[in-house]
Formats: structure tokens, sequence, C-alpha cells
């Protein structure tokens, strides 16, 4: 018996080492208490990971552009700053030559440079684009859809290294020329299309100048009536009225130091400007635009705009009750 106990102990023992050995399907798998928790980004999955860098992205621009707004709003000013819609383009002058570092990483962060290029891509035929800047526009143009290019800017500095980029990424290319003057002022005739523009392209520029409205009313001249489009990207007020507040106290000190009005009515700038909007979609809180219009309804072979109003002509308008001609719209012809 001692023998047939012994016997069926060891087969015992076999069978539970077995056992231990190979799990079951339905074991848990074993965990080590001592073991540090894995980082929820290093075992998250690939589009986790995504959702997780964006998200970190997003956070980190809000909170330093955040924190540029708020030290601006307490910064103190060593000299008068300017008035609303003060005509501050001088500030290219000085901003051309670091202008592209000063904004590359932002436009980036924001999503900038894909709408750029969204926009860009759009352009065909005879193409004219208006506050070109350093030319930050174009490398997403195509120039098999493209038969002339004329580039505007009222900043010297800014042309020549718009004029730079340009020859560096299309050594040879002749059908295009380079303008240092306003927007407002005649092209000269052999930059000018019989027809019109097929494509008027504008990135940032109803903030830089002293008469958004009214510009924008001629660029819908100078387009092709039938078949033109104009192209914008644009900044401006948001739809939230906390945002807007912070918007009105720092644009004085932003706009002294940037040439930039970056709290001005976008809404109320196309309604003036007489152009047919086609398309706008709004990102950023509502502070950016992006348009598609055309040409807009013509009265004497021109563009008809309403008139432009400063601050004290609204609030002169605001405060007459008594229905005079005052609080009549008026339109001025281009």
């Amino acid at each position: 018996m001692a023998i047939v106990g012994f016997i069926f102990n060891a087969k015992d023992q076999q069978q539970m080492s077995k056992v231990r050995a190979s799990p079951s399907a339905n074991a848990l798998p074993y965990k080590n208490p001592h073991a540090k928790p894995t980082s929820p980004l290093l075992s998250a999955t690939p589009r986790r990971k995504g959702i997780y860098i964006a998200s970190s992205i997003a956070v980190y621009a809000f909170t330093a552009y955040g924190f540029y707004l708020y030290t601006t709003l307490l910064a103190e000013p060593d000299h008068p700053l300017p008035f609303q819609d003060t005509d501050v383009t001088d500030r290219y002058h000085t901003t051309a030559k670091h202008f592209d570092a000063d904004v590359s990483s932002t436009e980036n962060i924001w999503g900038i440079t894909n709408l750029r290029r969204r926009l860009a891509e759009q352009a065909k035929g005879d193409v004219l684009e208006v506050s070109v800047g350093t030319g930050r526009n174009g490398v997403y143009y195509d120039l098999e859809k493209i038969k002339s290019l004329a580039f505007v800017d009222q900043s010297g500095a800014m042309v020549e290294i718009a004029r730079k980029k340009w020859n560096s990424l299309h050594p040879g290319y002749e059908r295009c020329s380079f303008h240092t003057q306003s927007a407002m002022d005649p092209l000269s005739a052999s930059a000018m299309p019989k027809a019109g523009f097929s494509t008027i392209v504008q990135t940032m520029g109803s903030c830089s100048t002293p008469t958004p409205a009214a510009t924008l009313a001629h660029l819908g001249n100078l387009a092709d009536p039938n078949d033109g489009k104009l192209l914008l990207l644009e900044h401006g007020r948001s739809y939230y009225d906390w945002i807007n507040w912070i918007l009105d106290k720092a644009a004085a000190r932003h706009a002294d130091k940037h040439g930039c009005w970056f709290n001005r009515d976008v809404g109320r700038i196309l309604e003036e400007s007489g152009l047919v909007i086609e398309k706008v979609e709004r990102s950023h809180f509502g502070t950016l635009w992006f348009v598609e219009a055309r040409p807009g309804v013509r009265g004497g072979g021109e563009l008809v705009a309403r008139k432009e109003e400063t601050k004290e002509e609204r609030e002169k308008k605001e405060g007459n009750s008594n229905g005079s001609a005052a609080g009549d719209e008026q339109t001025v012809v281009l």
C-alpha cells in the first residue's frame, strides 16, 4: 500500500506541475504588484496617440496665445498708441526681415498654413495676389492652371523677400510681376488682363489696410465680371463677447507693433464691400474667415460699395432719433 500511495502521489504531483505550467485560456495574466504604471500616451494605440498629441498642441497654442494677449494688456506703452483703424502699414517695413520667423510656428500650430494651401490651390487663369507680404502663399500655386501672376504689396521690403522666394522656387518663370504699391492704385497695363483677373487672392489683408471694405470693392472691379473669383483668408472678431473684449483691449498695442488691427468686424466689411459671398467658413472661435466670393452688382460700370463709416459717424447715427438723412444708407461709386 505504501508503494501504491507513493506512486499515486508522484502522479498527482506531475499532474499538478502540468496544470501550473499550462494555465487555461481563462486564467488571468500575472501582474507584478511592484511594477510602475505605464504612461497612457506610451500605451495608447496610434489613433489615441494622435488625439493626445493634437490635444496637447492645441492646449499649448491656446495657452501661449492667451499669455501673449494677457501680457499685451498689461504692458505699459512707452509712446502714444494709434487710434482704432489708423493706418499702421508702415510697421511692415521694419518687421519684414523677421516676419516669417515670427509667424511660421504659430501658423503651423493653428492650421493656418493648410488654409493658405487650400486657398492658393484654387487659383487659376490670370491671378492677382494683394497683400502678398513675404510670399507665404507662393509655394502652393499650381502653375499648370495659371496663365499669369501679379503680386502686390505696399511694403517694398516685403515685396523684395517675396520676389526672392519666388525666384528660388520657380527659377526662370517669366509670367509673373511684382508691384510695390497700394492695392487701390492702378496696375500697369502689362499686368492687367483685358477681361479682368480670373482669381484674386488676399490673405490677412483686411486687417492692415485703413479702408478694408473699399479695398475689397476695388478688387471686385479688377476681377473678370463673368467668372472672376475672390479668395480671402481674413481674421477679426469672434463669435464670443469675452474674446472680442480681449481683442479690443489689446488691439492698439498689437497694431502699433505688428501693423494689424485684429479686432475688425470681417462680416461687416464683407457686407459693405458689395461682393457676392458664395462660401464662408469660420474657425478659431470665429476669428478666422475662409471666404469665396465673386464681383457684386455694378453701377455705371463700377462696383457699388457702401461707404465705410468712422466710429464717430456710427455713434452719431445711432444717437440720431429724428429719422433724418443721417440715418440713411449711403453708397459711393468707386
